[in-house]
């Protein structure tokens, strides 16, 4: 999977629709999108009908990111 984000002195201000990080494989396939929000994330995949996309608030997200920590 690639994802590449290095913002070590960068402070980005989420305006109405978010940011949206474009998610590839090793071999450069694009996945899907990751959009975030104020207050939701989205997981759109490639070609995603839009019964496919999965919507979290980002509180629920945090949930299952504590929950899921190694």
């Amino acid at each position: 999977m690639k994802i590449n984000a290095k913002l070590d002195d960068c402070t980005i201000t989420l305006g109405n629709n978010g940011i949206t990080l474009r998610i590839a494989d090793s071999s450069s396939k694009h996945l899907g999108d990751l959009r975030i929000g104020r207050a939701t994330v989205e997981w759109r995949p490639t070609r995603a009908r839009r019964s496919s996309i999965v919507r979290l608030k980002v509180e629920k997200l945090m949930e299952l990111i504590e929950e899921h920590a190694v």
